[in-house]
């Protein structure tokens, strides 16, 4: 009923950038699906990156001013542009959606997600020094 497809992922040095992309197709490809970006490092919890729902955008305190998530409705693609990229932001990066999520943004952030029902593959984000 919705298919997340993530790319844009790779290695790049401290202070770089990067712009990862989501692709939804589907039933539930609209405009009023919530969707967002998450990340998992090796060992750590998942947690939330950037989420828009209800037109509202939420981020995480550790990438504002580093990182902007964007959608395109006409596309069903969320983008997700990383800059100033730190050695801390390795990790792989999910895509989720939900077309029923009603929880607010900073809910959706601070739980990594745990409400979202449909998820991409991941890509993975590595930065060097």
């Amino acid at each position: 009923q919705l298919q997340l497809e993530e790319s844009g992922g790779g290695s790049v040095e401290a202070g770089g950038s990067l712009r990862l992309s989501c692709r939804a197709s589907g039933k539930y490809a609209n405009p009023s699906t919530s969707m967002g970006w998450f990340r998992q490092a090796p060992g750590k919890r998942r947690e939330g990156v950037a989420v828009i729902t209800d037109d509202t955008t939420t981020y995480a305190d550790s990438v504002k001013g580093r990182f902007t998530v964007s959608r395109d409705n006409a596309e069903n693609t969320l983008y997700l542009q990383m800059d100033s990229l730190k050695l801390e932001d390795t990790a792989m990066y999910y895509c989720a959606a939900d077309p029923y999520y009603s929880s607010g943004g900073a809910f959706a952030v601070s739980s990594g997600g745990s409400d979202f029902g449909y998820w991409g593959q991941g890509t993975q984000v590595t930065v060097s020094s």
